[in-house]
């Protein structure tokens, strides 16, 4: 299955992590071309480059491109800055850019308690797979 792993560029370093995981259980997984500048970076680093590529290389756009003949998102929602399972704006695009492309949304962890997404990821009815990539099928 051909994967897209999506999540806070704050998890960059995990991202990686998962995507060998996901090749190891023989998918085709695959993250922003971006992320190579974020790797071993810190949290202040990582923020400044993410913006950089959002305003001035069109980040949002090029990961568009990317999810093009994917078949699924596996969203990486980890704990941030005191958010259980957190999922930001840009994810939740992505979530969405998924749903309309008719792939399926893989969550890592339970859909996070955020008032202004839970109801739109509930709503794509995205497959949690509470930490067990063995469950993406």
């Amino acid at each position: 299955m051909k994967i897209g792993i999506i999540g806070s560029m704050q998890f960059t370093d995990k991202m990686v992590e998962y995507r060998d995981k996901l090749s190891e259980l023989g998918h085709e997984a695959f993250l922003t071309n971006f992320h190579k500048t974020m790797i071993n970076k810190s949290a202040e680093e990582i923020e400044e480059i993410k913006l950089y590529q959002k305003y001035n290389l069109d980040a949002i756009r090029e990961f568009w491109n990317m999810m093009q003949g994917a078949d699924a998102v596996l969203v990486l929602n980890l704990d941030k800055n005191g958010i259980k399972n957190y999922v930001g704006a840009n994810t939740l695009m992505e979530i969405g850019f998924a749903h309309v492309l008719n792939q399926k949304i893989f969550m890592l962890n339970p859909i996070p308690d955020i008032p202004y997404c839970e109801s739109e990821i509930k709503a794509v009815k995205p497959i949690v797979v509470y930490g067990d990539l063995s469950k993406i099928t």
